[in-house]
């Protein structure tokens, strides 16, 4: 621990006390993966956009930064945030505020749109392997915007933008959004074909057809994209958080007891309930609520593998092989989208987990229980999954470098407090 204030580097972290079960009902945040390319939509139009129940995390804080660097005004009101673009005025992403943010990728398509002018560093976020943005560069060339690369940027320039058919290598969910806010306001159709499929992405085309976009098939493999004159402000509401809402019923099934989710959404994770259930979990869904109970040891699901919408979530990886450590046999997880996002596996062999990571390969062997340790979350998921494996362990667990798991989980602790879990918040 000395060492780690000597450098500084791990400002606050979780002290968790495992052992309790789960039990009360928790509020799903609307989903962050929504809400980023909300926010970079909202630079299309000179009217005023309000954006419902946005989580207060560090990704919308970075990015209500950016577009206060372009000149926007973006402020919250209460949950709401509202954002004034007509005095957007700078084209230019910082790169202190982009190293910190995958997302601001996204701005590349709305910047473009709105000067014809777009310079940004190349993205950052979590280290969970190679991102590359090349999909997305090579659609907006497909549009007509003339790319250069200059001491690590990114600088994007066109007279207009054209639509154009453009076919994905791969769904890329971010290459999909970014070309649909370049295209929303081209000249002529631009057709997007080997689409992700991903709920965000219907959720982003609902946005911008809100502010007289018009756009249609999302949520296929094809998207086409009708460009318009003028966009205009509005108010929306995205969906729920899949993501949040995975990572707190595979909590209770790891910890045991009875939570049930309120405004969820069955269907945007029917991957994961499938597994669940697998598992041996008692799950029931009604309307938009979920709830999942379980008071035993669970059975181990054979395999395991991430795939593109609507397959098993890369995103809740880590957090169901957490699941899987702790279950009855054994399990393979195959990560088929991020080269290194087994990042985590060596904390939670500290904790007695019995792992063998081949390549893409994670080999789960069921120990009977965690038992509590000193962990560094490395990743935002990954970092999750630490923190549900010390909910269900056996002794006293510390979370180090808990800002990655602040990028996409707003009131994480208190949120599990109320459920019944032992943990707190410290500055180190």
């Amino acid at each position: 621990m000395e060492y780690i204030l000597l450098l500084g580097v791990y400002m606050e972290k979780y002290i968790i006390n495992g052992g309790n079960k789960l039990y009360g009902s928790v509020d799903i945040q609307t989903a962050k993966n929504s809400v980023l390319p909300i926010l970079a939509a909202a630079v299309l139009t000179d009217g005023k956009v309000t954006v419902a129940d946005v989580p207060h995390i560090s990704d919308v804080r970075n990015m209500v930064k950016i577009l206060s660097r372009l000149g926007c005004r973006a402020e919250f009101c209460g949950n709401n945030l509202i954002i004034d673009s007509s005095v957007a005025d700078c084209y230019e992403i910082p790169s202190e505020l982009a190293h910190e943010l995958r997302s601001s990728v996204f701005l590349l398509g709305s910047v473009i749109s709105r000067f014809h002018m777009a310079k940004i560093a190349y993205p950052g976020g979590c280290d969970i392997g190679l991102r590359p943005v090349d999909l997305h560069l090579t659609g907006l060339k497909r549009l007509g915007v003339e790319i250069t690369e200059e001491n690590g940027y990114i600088v994007c320039k066109c007279d207009k933008l054209t639509g154009n058919e453009i076919m994905l290598d791969c769904p890329s969910v971010g290459a999909t959004e970014n070309i649909m806010l370049a295209a929303v306001k081209a000249e002529g159709v631009t057709v997007i074909k080997n689409a992700a499929r991903e709920p965000e992405i219907e959720d982003l085309q609902k946005f911008l057809n809100a502010m007289g976009a018009r756009v249609r098939g999302a949520g296929s493999g094809t998207v086409v994209v009708q460009g318009v004159k003028e966009l205009f402000g509005c108010e929306y509401l995205p969906i729920p958080d899949r993501i949040e809402a995975g990572t707190f019923l595979i909590a209770a099934a790891m910890c045991g007891g009875e939570v049930e989710l309120k405004r969820a959404c069955a269907e945007h994770i029917s991957s994961l309930l499938h597994k669940l259930r697998e598992n041996g979990c008692k799950i029931r869904v009604n309307n938009d609520k979920i709830v999942l109970e379980n008071n035993r040891r669970l059975t181990s699901v054979k395999s395991i593998e991430t795939q593109p919408y609507p397959g098993f979530p890369t995103d809740l990886q880590a957090q169901m092989t957490a699941l899987c450590c702790i279950c009855r046999g054994q399990s393979i997880v195959t990560e088929n989208l991020f080269e290194t996002r087994f990042k985590y596996v060596p904390e939670l062999r500290k904790m007695g987990a019995d792992i063998t990571v081949i390549n893409r390969n994670a080999f789960v062997r069921g120990v009977e229980r965690f038992h509590g340790a000193t962990l560094v979350a490395h990743d935002l998921r990954g970092g999750a999954a630490l923190v549900s494996a010390a909910l269900s362990a056996v002794g006293r667990s510390e979370i180090l470098d808990i800002s990655h798991i602040d990028r996409g989980y707003g009131a994480f602790e208190y949120k599990l407090r109320r459920l019944g879990g032992d943990i707190v918040r410290l500055s180190v």
